[in-house]
């Protein structure tokens, strides 16, 4: 039994030490490649002669297909395994952010966003499975943290070193250059986890719950809502945040690339350290539903505040709201997996997660939309930011009170 667990503990640390710090990479090249658009919407606009409400429809065409294949990708994952279907999914969201850079049109770039959709659905179902599947409960909070990281440093990084390289070199450039350096992951990830991989694929895995067993289940609805709400206020800060500077409030592409990077980055400071935080606390005796529902709580508060604070009206209070979302991103976006992965547990993690980011991406479907027809019919952005804060006030309930307790579900 000792050799076991010792065995057990070694392929632990050798999963903690190399794969969660790929996977955080991968989450950041994968919010790097969808948030390209955004970084060059100025500049897109004003090439093709798009309207807000066109723009809208490239933000969103993304999530036509990445919605409904989350569960296929789930699927997938239960086929192939989740190392490899992650590999499927970024050769093909690369190329075609490489291919974006070749579009002359509207028509051409929304095909080339459905594509992209299509290949990124494969990461999340893949992340949470391998991380419920290798860590124990009380260690999810920092390795969800990572990746959280890696998925606000992507449009940060984007947002910063990418205005500065449309500035200098043109918009289509922004889309070759990632969509290649994006491929160059594969290396460090093939040569790491190929034992893993063969091993994942030679080990019984234990039987899945069906899906009608999961969409039986209250708990998942309430995620899935919840996620649609905390998903909704960051998809329009994700989708609108160089428009609404550069538009709205008169920044030029350079100061729109310092604040709205500044932004991303203090969200994944506050992410790791409160990742850090819930596993110290968990640690020490807390329980999983009390810290969990805490962090997330306070999160869905402070993102109705600083939507508020967006839709007074006022320059100086909307931009400090933009700074203060930073606190409530960073502080929420880790426990949307780590509450997802604790309830399904190792065996549904994949399927869960297919089914929540199914439901919860939809806001990303809606809010791009919904944010540039408000734009277009009333010439500012101050009721689309009032509109987040009311979907993020039902996001709090279902977190809160939809959700009985964040503990292991008995399948």
């Amino acid at each position: 039994m000792e050799e076991i667990a010792s065995t057990n503990e070694k392929k632990m640390t050798r999963f903690t030490l190399t794969v969660v710090v790929l996977l955080a990479f991968a989450m950041f090249i994968n919010y790097l490649d969808r948030g390209n658009l955004a970084t060059a919407g100025p500049s897109i606009k004003d090439d093709l002669h798009l309207t807000n409400t066109q723009f809208g429809l490239l933000i969103s065409a993304f999530f036509w297909i990445y919605v409904p294949a989350q569960l296929f990708a789930a699927w997938l994952v239960s086929k192939i395994n989740a190392y490899r279907t992650l590999v499927v999914g970024l050769v093909i969201w690369s190329l075609s952010t490489m291919m974006m850079g070749a579009a002359e049109s509207f028509l051409g770039l929304l095909v080339l966003r459905v594509i992209l959709g299509l290949g990124e659905s494969a990461s999340f179902p893949a992340t949470s499975k391998l991380l419920a599947q290798n860590l124990p409960v009380q260690r999810l909070g920092f390795a969800n943290a990572m990746v959280s990281a890696g998925i606000i440093l992507g449009p940060a990084i984007g947002t910063f070193a990418g205005g500065f390289l449309i500035a200098y070199a043109g918009w289509r450039s922004l889309f070759v250059i990632f969509g290649g350096l994006s491929l160059l992951w594969l290396v460090p990830w093939l040569f790491v986890t190929r034992s893993l991989s063969s091993e994942a694929r030679q080990v019984k895995a234990a039987a899945e719950p069906p899906f009608r067993a999961l969409l039986g289940r209250r708990e998942l609805w309430a995620a899935s809502i919840g996620h649609f709400a905390n998903n909704y206020s960051f998809y329009t800060i994700l989708s609108w945040l160089p428009l609404y500077l550069v538009k709205a409030q008169g920044y030029s592409l350079t100061e729109m690339a310092q604040l709205g990077g500044l932004v991303y980055v203090l969200t994944a400071v506050i992410s790791l350290a409160a990742g850090a935080i819930a596993d110290y606390w968990m640690a020490r005796g807390g329980s999983s539903n009390h810290v969990r529902k805490t962090f997330i709580g306070s999160a869905c508060v402070i993102s109705v505040i600083c939507m508020l604070m967006c839709a007074s009206g006022d320059p100086k209070l909307a931009i400090a709201g933009l700074l203060l979302s930073s606190l409530g991103f960073g502080m929420g976006g880790f426990n949307l997996y780590a509450i997802s992965q604790t309830l399904a547990g190792p065996v549904a993690t994949a399927k869960w997660v297919g089914i929540q980011n199914c439901i919860g991406n939809m806001s990303g479907i809606v809010a791009p939309i919904l944010t540039g027809v408000i734009v277009d019919a009333t010439g500012q952005f101050n009721s689309a930011f009032l509109v987040a804060a009311l979907i993020s006030t039902l996001g709090f309930f279902c977190w809160t009170v939809g959700i009985r307790r964040v503990d292991p579900i008995r399948w």
